[in-house]
C-alpha cells in the first residue's frame, strides 16, 4: 500500500512513522512549510511538498492529518482520483468529502500526539467510519496494522468521543499547569505531584472515575473549601469553586 500524508504535525509525524513501521509505503509529505515537510517525509525516505498542486497521484490512500479547519480547504484544492481519502480528525464529520470523493472516510487515532515522543501505536484507539462497508473493511484493516483496539464510530460518536478527550486530557493537563502555578508561588516543584497523579490515574484501571473521586468537595469540608479558595487569586478561585461545586452535585445525586 502506498499512502500520501497531507500535514506534518504532531499526529502527522507519528502516523507517518507507524505507517513506515507497519509495512507501508509513504510516498510524499505535503505541508506548508516544505522545511517541515522535508524533515518528516526524510525520517522514511518519501518526497516532500508545500503545494496541493505537487500532491502525487497514485497512492492507494491519502491522509488528511491539518487542523480542522483547513480540512474542506485540502479536500476543495485536490481533484478526486479515485483513491480512498481520510481525515484523522475527532470532530470533523465524515461529509466534508461528500460531493468531492468517491471513496473516503475517517482515520482517527484517539490519543495525545507529540512530535518529540515516539507513540506507541498497539494499544492506541483507532475510530473508522466511511461512506460504504468496502472502503470502511479498507480503513479498518489499515488501522489494525497499527494498533489492536480498532472501532467502528459514526461522525456524532466521534464528536462526543473528542469531547470527552478534552475533558480527560486538554482539560486534566490545564488543571495541572495550575496546579504547577500554585507549586511554583510556595517554592515547590511540580514533579512532587507526579506519584499522586500516578496513582489517581492506576485507580481508573480498577474503579470507574466518580467512585475513585477523593478531596475536599466530596467529603463536604466546606472549611477547608473556603480556605484554598481564599489563597487563590480570582481566576483559580473562580475554577476551583465551579470544580468543586460540580463534584458536589454529582455526588449528591448518588
Amino acid at each position: 500500500m502506498k499512502a500520501v500524508m497531507i500535514g506534518a504535525g504532531n499526529v502527522a509525524t507519528n502516523l507517518v512513522r507507524a505507517l513506515a513501521t507497519a509495512g507501508v509505503e509513504v510516498v510524499q509529505v505535503y505541508s506548508r512549510t516544505l522545511p517541515h515537510a522535508r524533515e518528516l517525509a526524510a525520517t522514511v525516505g518519501a518526497c516532500a511538498s508545500d503545494s496541493l498542486d505537487g500532491v502525487v497521484r497514485d497512492a492507494d490512500i491519502y491522509i488528511i492529518s491539518v487542523s480542522d479547519d483547513a480540512i474542506a480547504g485540502v479536500v476543495e484544492a485536490v481533484p478526486d482520483n479515485g483513491a480512498v481519502w481520510v481525515h484523522t480528525s475527532g470532530s470533523t464529520s465524515v461529509t466534508v468529502f461528500a460531493g468531492r470523493r468517491e471513496r473516503y472516510g475517517v482515520f482517527y487515532p484517539m490519543q495525545s500526539f507529540s512530535k518529540q515522543i515516539a507513540a506507541d501505536f498497539a494499544d492506541v484507539p483507532f475510530f473508522i467510519e466511511a461512506e460504504s462497508e468496502a472502503t470502511a473493511v479498507m480503513v479498518e484493516g489499515l488501522a489494525r496494522q497499527l494498533s489492536r483496539r480498532v472501532f467502528r464510530a459514526t461522525s456524532d460518536q466521534r464528536r462526543r468521543l473528542h469531547i470527552a478527550a478534552v475533558f480527560a486530557c486538554n482539560f486534566a493537563n490545564h488543571m495541572w499547569t495550575l496546579a504547577g502555578d500554585v507549586l511554583g508561588e510556595a517554592g515547590l516543584p511540580f514533579d512532587v505531584m507526579l506519584p499522586l497523579i500516578s496513582t489517581t490515574v492506576d485507580k481508573l484501571k480498577l474503579l470507574p472515575p466518580a467512585e475513585s473521586q477523593t478531596g475536599p468537595a466530596v467529603r463536604h469540608d466546606v472549611n477547608v473549601m473556603h480556605s484554598h479558595i481564599a489563597m487563590l487569586d480570582e481566576e483559580k478561585a473562580a475554577i476551583y469553586k465551579i470544580l468543586s461545586d460540580s463534584i458536589i452535585k454529582r455526588h449528591e445525586q448518588n
